[in-house]
Order: structure tokens, then C-alpha cells, then sequence
């Protein structure tokens, strides 16, 4: 960090020489909004200048100064990310992108679009159904950025069936460290020229370049849509039905698992009680919720046929079907509003949430073992832990829960603890640190316990390539300040 140069009123003046002195801000000026993302945990650091951007060439203006003078830079969308990827450690230059939000087109003979990096997942998903198109990432923070999705590879609950946010990328515009402006893959659906540059890019945090523009592939929206809730008397049922649905060559747009602690939270939350907590006498302790998509009701109602036998002879209490926009829209509304009512209910001390999170993805044979290892681990040491995830394609989120009667620091050492035990056990069952979260700042130890140093040092060097002066988002992925 000591090698960075701290921004001066002669570098403001470059500022706002390139950009509308009203959208350089620094002081007063800087929203608190910039020193973090949403989870505290990670911590907070205040840049000394924010800078408005809202084309490519602002973009590129700044970083060139920055880079200049050797002001480290950090890239921002909306900041929602769970990592602390998006706090600017080093201080220096925040670049913000939410104002570079317009979609500029739609190209339907190729079936792509072409949206700014700061439009939101949940505007271009609603203009896509306004025609007809189904963009298919569907993380479960709708209001983050395009860029932001993209810079971590963003996966979601349709990840399932479509994947996760790289397979929708054909091709960018980025802002290299230097200033330059390069862009990376093509409209075509096909390359074998050369390494793919587009493919380093998506996923790197920021952390080699500012993606400005994006070219996203979009598809016809499915005709019909329909959703399943089945409850299980045990979360061990529940979990090891999920392999039994690939294996019986059923393809759901979305599957997932959840406990019965956090529907019960999230009900509260959103003030609707959707999810049956005891049917025929019998308690609901876990539930999978299940959408499938087609071309026609007649397909959809043979599959559900046969997803509802798998789920009753693996131990399913019942089978309810979620077969009209208000249902499905209520099923899914407490799903994606898991995380909002975890936080509600967090405890705060010192101005800090005492709650942190995991995103692991495990093989699906693994998930029932490895969830009963976290609750066991979490139990040891006294923590509340909450989790839910994306059983289809084994991305996991687990959190830790402090209760009102420790302090901060005893709530860090005790989840240090916790994910202490349960990456390692993640890694040995063939897992990964990550499945769509990304590293930030806040895994990055856990990445490099993983991968190991060889790994690491590889993704540094790419990193001193593309940022000789490593001022970049730093202390971030690879990188550590």
C-alpha cells in the first residue's frame, strides 16, 4: 500500500478537467454507501475521490490520471456483493458505474443485447419480457449491476438449467489500468482465436479491467412455467433427492433447498406465510422448491408426474403444485428474500452485523454430507447457522449468526473458527471456495488454502500483466495488501 500516491488537488483539477466537475466528489461529498458492500464484516474504507462516470471515455480519462500517478482505483456497480470486493481499501479512486445504465439494443437476428455495465439485472430482465426474451442468470440480488454480475460470475437459481453468467457473455468493452480501451470477444457464438481474453475478464472482480459494455445472449422465453414446494420431514431426505432429479434426466429451470428456520424468517419478513409448515400430522423441517419450464403445459404435466414420484419415494411429505403467476410469484418471493430476512433479524454490535456467509459449491452426492457437517461444526461452537442454496448445481450458502451476548470480536474468532473447518471440508469432498459470491477481500485466504501457491502466483502473474502497477482493485482474488 505505501507504494500508491495519495490524490492531490492537482490530480481534482485533471479530474475535472476530463469529467463534470459535479460528479467529482471528494470529502463530504463521498456517500457512505462507497465504504462498503453489504456485508459489514469485511469492513469499511473511505476513498479520497469518487468519480460519477458515465461513458467509457469518462472511464478511461480517470483511470489513465490514476494510473499516471499512481492512485490505486477501485471499480463499482451497486454494491451489493457479499465479498468485500467492492471496498476501496487503498483509499484512492472510486470509479462509479450505476450511472452508465442504458440498454443500448438488441440485435434479435443473433439474439443478443447490448446494455451499459451499470443497468440492472432486474431492468433488463423485465424489458426482455416485455419482448417475448428470457434473459436466463437470475441471481438472487435483483437490483445489482450487469457489470457486477458479470465481474464475479454471477450464478443464480436458473444457473441450474441454463448456467451461470459466463455462459451469457459474448463480448465486452473494457478499460485496461493503462487508460486503453479494448474490446474482448464478438457477437459470434464460436472462437478458437486465441487465448480468450473475454473469459479472464468475466469473474475477475475488476481486478484487470473496468467493464464498460457488454454484449449478453438472450433466449425466446419458455411458454409455460410452473413451480413445485415439496416439504420433507428431514433436511437429510430433502437434500439427497436432489442428485435423483438429474439422474432421471429431468431438467428444472431451478432447483433448491431450504430449512425450515429460514422460511420461517423469511414469511416474517415479507408477511405471508407460503410454505405449509405441517401437513397430515406431519412437521415440515425442509423443503426443495423446484420450476420447470417448456414449451407446452401437456410436456410440463409429465414431468411433474415423474418429479413428484422421485420426491414421494424419497421420503416427500407432499407435493404442491404452484401452477398460477400469484403462486409461483409467492413461492419465489420468499426464496429470493432469504438473505434481506437473515439480516433483519442479525444482531448488531459496534455498528457491525455479527453475521457472516459462505458460498461453496460441492458435487450434488455431497451436498446432504456436507450440510450435516456445517450444522455439526456450527453447533460446536456455539454459532447459529443458517442455510439454503442452490441444490441443483451444489452452490451452498451457509451462514454464521452471532447471538446478542458476544462481542464483535468473539463473534469474528468464532466464525473464523467456523469457516476454518468448513472450507477445508468442501475442498476434501471436491468442492470449491466459491460458485458465484466470488473472493473479494473476504476469501481470499480460503482461495489460496485451496488452490494452492502455484495456482495463486499463476492468477497473480495474469494480474501483473494486465496491472503492471497493481493498482486495480487491489487486495483482491489474488493479491493481497
Amino acid at each position: 500500500m505505501s507504494g500508491y500516491n495519495k490524490v492531490t488537488p492537482e490530480i481534482i483539477d485533471q479530474l475535472k478537467a476530463v469529467i463534470a466537475p459535479n460528479r467529482v466528489l471528494t470529502g463530504e461529498d463521498i456517500n457512505d454507501d462507497f465504504t462498503h458492500d453489504e456485508m459489514s464484516i469485511y469492513g469499511k474504507s473511505t476513498p479520497e475521490v469518487v468519480i460519477d462516470a458515465t461513458t467509457t471515455e469518462e472511464v478511461a480519462a480517470a483511470m489513465k490520471i490514476a494510473y499516471d500517478n499512481n492512485i490505486p482505483v477501485t471499480p463499482r456497480g451497486a454494491g451489493t456483493g457479499l465479498v468485500g470486493a467492492c471496498v476501496p481499501l487503498a483509499g484512492g479512486m472510486v470509479i462509479n458505474t450505476t450511472k452508465m445504465n442504458h440498454i443500448l439494443g438488441y440485435d434479435l437476428d443473433n439474439f443478443v443485447v447490448h446494455v451499459e455495465c451499470g443497468v440492472l439485472l432486474n431492468d433488463l430482465a423485465e424489458d426482455c419480457v416485455s419482448r417475448g426474451l428470457m434473459y436466463p442468470p437470475d441471481p438472487g440480488e435483483k437490483f445489482a449491476t450487469l457489470g457486477g454480475n458479470v465481474s464475479t460470475n454471477a450464478g443464480g437459481m436458473r444457473a441450474c438449467k441454463y448456467g451461470a453468467t459466463r455462459e451469457f457473455v459474448r463480448a465486452m468493452k473494457v478499460v485496461l489500468p493503462t487508460g486503453e480501451i479494448v474490446n474482448f470477444g464478438s457477437t459470434v457464438s464460436k472462437s478458437s482465436s486465441g487465448y480468450s481474453l473475454l473469459n479472464l475478464m468475466i469473474g475477475a472482480e475488476g481486478t484487470l479491467g473496468i467493464i464498460t459494455e457488454i454484449t449478453l445472449k438472450v433466449i425466446p422465453a419458455p411458454r409455460e412455467v410452473i413451480s413445485l414446494v415439496i416439504p420433507f420431514e428431514s433436511l437429510e431426505d430433502c437434500v439427497s433427492t436432489v442428485p435423483k432429479f438429474k439422474i432421471n434426466k429431468l431438467d428444472p429451470q431451478a432447483l433448491e433447498f431450504m430449512e425450515k428456520a429460514i422460511v420461517q424468517k423469511s414469511e416474517r419478513y415479507i408477511g405471508k406465510s407460503v410454505y405449509p409448515q405441517v401437513l397430515d400430522g406431519v412437521e415440515a423441517n425442509a423443503y426443495l422448491l423446484v420450476t420447470f419450464d417448456g414449451n407446452n403445459m401437456e410436456q410440463l404435466e409429465n414431468i411433474i408426474e415423474e418429479a413428484s414420484e422421485i420426491a414421494l419415494d424419497n421420503g416427500a411429505i407432499d407435493v404442491l403444485v404452484a401452477d398460477t403467476p400469484a403462486k409461483i410469484k409467492d413461492a419465489w418471493a420468499a426464496r429470493s428474500s432469504f438473505l434481506e430476512a437473515i439480516k433483519a433479524e442479525t444482531n448488531w454490535k459496534d455498528g457491525l452485523e455479527l453475521l457472516d456467509e459462505s458460498d461453496v459449491v460441492v458435487p450434488l452426492n455431497k451436498i446432504a454430507e456436507y450440510v450435516e457437517f456445517v450444522y455439526k461444526v456450527g453447533k460446536e461452537l456455539g454459532l447459529t447457522v443458517e442455510s439454503f442454496g442452490h441444490a441443483g448445481d451444489g452452490n451452498l450458502h451457509i451462514y454464521s449468526i452471532g447471538n446478542d451476548k458476544v462481542s464483535v470480536e468473539e463473534f469474528k474468532a468464532s466464525a473464523k473458527k467456523f469457516f476454518d473447518t468448513i472450507y477445508p471440508k468442501a475442498t476434501e469432498l471436491g468442492g470449491l471456495v466459491s460458485g458465484e459470491h466470488a473472493i473479494g477481500s473476504g476469501k481470499l485466504d480460503y482461495l489460496a488454502e485451496s488452490v494452492g501457491e502455484t495456482q495463486m502466483e499463476i492468477m497473480r502473474g495474469i494480474k501483473k500483466v494486465f496491472d503492471p502497477k497493481m493498482i486495480l482493485n487491489p487486495g483482491k482474488v489474488c493479491y493481497k495488501l
